[in-house]
């Protein structure tokens, strides 16, 4: 707190023999500004101080993490043997990535092969986004 008072007022002497008039004036608005500094660096350090609570483990949807084995359709791209639904999008982009299918230009389109026409329904592309839709209608609980 010193240091601060001590430049505060060497400001206002500063400022005081320019102003002869405002003596008393550039005193009180050195200070005024001072004192917010003061105040804010008084609110930041505790918060740098305070300890962090810890992440609590996320725990697995048991809707997710049930076995579905894939029509016949789906198990000539991922396998025929039962699998999450989590499991099965994940070898559906492990297909994807390997025969390079992912759209150059949009990465967010997915280009149909003649495995994955048949389960897109037809269509030549899908988002990424309509991806597991279309995946969840070929799995069967």
């Amino acid at each position: 707190m010193a240091p601060a008072k001590k430049s505060a007022k060497k400001a206002a002497k500063k400022a005081a023999p320019k102003k002869a008039a405002s003596k008393k004036a550039a005193p009180k608005k050195a200070a005024k500004k001072a004192a917010p500094k003061k105040a804010a660096a008084k609110k930041a350090a505790p918060k740098k101080a305070a300890p962090k609570k810890a992440a609590k483990k996320r725990t697995p949807n048991a809707a997710f993490m049930k076995a579905m084995t894939p029509s016949a359709e789906l198990g000539a791209v991922i396998g025929t043997k039962p699998l999450p639904r989590t499991e099965a999008t994940k070898k559906i982009w492990e297909y994807i990535k390997k025969n390079g299918l992912q759209d150059a230009k949009n990465k967010r389109q997915i280009n149909a092969d003649d495995k994955l026409k048949v389960i897109f329904g037809g269509k030549k592309s899908v988002t990424m986004f309509e991806l597991t839709a279309l995946v969840s209608k070929h799995l069967k609980g």
